[in-house]
């Protein structure tokens, strides 16, 4: 019998809307597969990564990495328990009724926005009683205007960017209001694979409340690559999420928040995808929200720059094939070479482009990093100190 009750809280939340489609980053490797993982809201963004290259897949929006003390115990965010048995079977209605005041609508004014359309709409959830609230940052990248619409009301409140992390894809906004009921955040290290799980949100700006959708998580510690780059940190679910998602809470049998709802993957004329939806999860968001926290200034974070053009390997073996270096980058002068394969960077593995992308975008201009490549038979330990990217 499991010591952990299902939500009972009573409330119903307010409806929501998609917007077009936009991305983070700009393109990183030349993946092989042929998927299309679309943004799930409405609305675009740009995504600038440290790494050169062509991408074959596609992303359309809409897991978790192992907690640390300074996650669990980062203030103002409430954190659940931690985990000791297994989650009770899942009662939609209940985590709903739970979840759902604490989930909001974000709509953002765009100008020149993606396919003309002005504008973006996607779902956010309320961080902390005072108005802190988390979306991506593809929901609000570039908007002139931002506005929230809480459960229950009819009229929409104006928000400011507190600042955003393109590369993550997570953004903090701010509304003028307290006592709002803030959402819960399970602990980074209670997730596990197969947890019952829904996804909340404003699918397709459908009239009422927002949708809630049924899945389980599906696999932990994802990395995908994007038409504007990479993210890690996934979860990923086959709970369904669409347009008018993103930003929007993926939820434990507990109404604990495990992730943000991000990106979908569709399939195309030579690739099948089904239900395999992706969400950043809690321990790699909650760190980030902490550090957007601190910046609040309304500007994006700047990434490392090592100078690379990637490629997947194609023998089967693990690692990010260099394709081409920069001539005078990081990567130049610390000496990789094209036809290097990167296997680690700072000791942690890399399985393929997509991680080197986003373990090198996960750091900050001047940082010293090691990258650890395979060259012929010989392992290399080579020291780069990132840069910015330079003005193209």
């Amino acid at each position: 019998m499991s010591e952990f009750p299902p939500p009972t809280v009573p409330t119903e939340p307010a409806p929501s809307a998609p917007a077009p489609q936009r991305r983070r980053r700009r393109p990183g490797t030349a993946v092989a597969i042929l998927l299309a993982i679309v943004l799930a809201f409405a609305g675009g963004a740009a995504l600038d990564l440290s790494t050169g290259g062509g991408d074959d897949t596609e992303f359309t929006s809409g897991s978790s990495t192992p907690a640390t003390e300074t996650v669990i115990e980062l203030p103002d965010y409430d954190i659940g328990a931690a985990r000791s048995g297994d989650l009770p079977r899942i009662d939609v209605a209940a985590v709903a009724a739970a979840v759902g005041p604490s989930t909001v609508t974000v709509m953002a004014d765009i100008e020149n926005g993606a396919f003309g359309m002005g504008g973006s709409v996607g779902t956010g959830i309320i961080a902390t009683a005072d108005g802190e609230i988390v979306t991506n940052a593809h929901v609000v990248e570039g908007a002139s205007a931002i506005r929230v619409r809480l459960a229950g009301e009819t009229e929409p409140r104006d928000a400011r960017l507190l600042a955003l992390d393109v590369g993550n894809d997570l953004a903090l906004i701010d509304i003028d209001a307290t006592e709002l009921p803030a959402a819960v955040f399970a602990d980074p290290e209670s997730i596990r694979l197969g947890d019952e799980v829904v996804a909340i949100g404003f699918a397709l700006d459908l009239d009422g409340a927002p949708s809630v959708t049924l899945g389980i998580v599906s696999a932990l510690d994802r990395t995908i690559v994007t038409a504007n780059g990479a993210l890690d940190g996934l979860v990923q679910t086959d709970a369904a999420i669409s347009s008018g998602n993103s930003g929007g809470p993926l939820v434990n049998a507990l109404g604990q928040v495990i992730g943000i709802n991000t990106a979908v993957a569709r399939g195309s004329s030579t690739t099948a995808a089904s239900n395999i939806g992706f969400a950043v999860s809690v321990g790699e968001a909650l760190p980030v929200l902490e550090q957007l926290r601190q910046q609040a200034d309304g500007t994006a974070r700047e990434e490392g720059f090592l100078g690379v053009a990637l490629d997947d390997r194609t023998d089967g073996g693990l690692g990010a094939l260099i394709r081409a270096v920069n001539d005078g980058s990081p990567a130049d002068d610390a000496g990789i070479r094209a036809g290097d394969i990167v296997i680690a960077v700072d000791d942690a593995a890399v399985e393929g482009a997509a991680g080197l992308i986003a373990a090198i975008r996960d750091l900050e201009p001047g940082d010293v990093t090691v990258i650890r490549v395979r060259r012929d038979d010989t392992t290399i330990d080579l020291p780069a100190t990132l840069t910015t990217r330079p003005e193209s």
